[in-house]
């Protein structure tokens, strides 16, 4: 069995991103790891470099600055990434940036690849996620953040990166997948997490990114930076949430040196929460029965 890997990043120092570990998180379980730097000012490529793991392959890009819908920026650079993985793998493991794999889960995820590799109709495997938010201390559970992703896919040149690369999708066109909705994959629910630290960094840094992610969903006549600058002042507003859980388990030891340096404070106050009558409506459900009602869900569990 042959496993690639592949993400992407572009000024992943500046913006705060673990990309090392994400990188590292999963070298365990690959030949390879296919990593797409955008054009950065900040020494990511140089970060990179100093893995000086062989496994560890450098792809290039210039990120075009007028791609500016839907986020589409980021499945361009995820199907280069998956273009440039070996053609003779069976699977490809998609980690992106702001994502780290737990140590525990390597023998997990290893089995689930091997018990799966002779069964086409599994097309994926779904990762159980863990989207912290403000701290290390505390991660979002809702609707708003997506509680399951596929994350390893098989070789298959019609599966591409699906919008934003939130997932992916089976296209009959592949060279058309920006156009069309394409097929959901048939996926097998794995017990392995990811742990997503997108909104886990420092107020600041924080808000950079949130800037730079405007960038890549709005066109300049649909995003006005001062208004943004005006409402999040010197830092991003970590307070603008529905609910939140104290993680009570134990983070990747990548990230160990991360949260130790955490110097900024975050305190989740429930009774500040900007939900609306509709999600307190299905709060209120999902305590009642221990299930979310109506998520979206990118993908077919077989």
């Amino acid at each position: 069995m042959k496993v690639s890997a592949f993400s992407y990043v572009r000024n992943g120092l500046e913006l705060g991103y673990p990309f090392l570990e994400a990188i590292r998180s999963v070298l365990p379980l690959c030949d390879e790891v296919i990593v797409v730097i955008g054009d950065s000012r900040d020494g990511t490529r140089e970060a990179v470099e100093q893995l000086n793991d062989s496994r560890v392959k450098i792809v290039d890009t210039i990120w075009d600055d007028s791609m500016r819908q839907g986020g589409l920026i980021f499945s361009q650079q995820s199907n280069i990434g998956m273009d440039h993985c070996s053609a003779d793998a069976d699977w490809l493991f998609h980690i992106q940036a702001d994502e780290v794999l737990h140590e525990e889960d390597i023998t997990k995820v290893r089995a689930a690849m091997e018990q799966y590799l002779n069964q086409p109709k599994v097309e994926g495997l779904l990762f159980r996620f863990l989207n912290f938010y403000g701290n290390y201390q505390y991660y979002a559970p809702s609707r708003r953040y997506h509680q399951h992703e596929i994350r390893i896919i098989r070789n298959d040149k019609q599966i591409r990166s699906y919008r934003d690369s939130q997932g992916f999708r089976r296209f009959d066109d592949p060279s058309k997948a920006n156009e069309a909705k394409g097929e959901k994959l048939h996926v097998k629910e794995i017990d392995a997490r990811i742990f997503h630290y997108s909104y886990v960094k420092p107020p600041a840094v924080q808000k950079l990114k949130q800037l730079e992610f405007g960038k890549r969903y709005y066109p300049d006549d649909q995003y006005d930076v001062k208004v943004y600058e005006a409402k999040h002042g010197d830092g991003f507003n970590y307070h603008e949430y529905d609910y939140l859980r104290l993680f009570k388990g134990i983070h990747p030891a990548l990230m160990q040196p991360h949260i130790q340096a955490c110097d900024w404070q975050f305190s989740y106050d429930p009774s500040k929460n900007n939900m609306t009558p509709k999600e307190k409506l299905m709060k209120l459900l999902e305590e009642l029965t221990g299930k979310q009602f109506f998520i979206y869900k990118n993908y077919k569990r077989i």
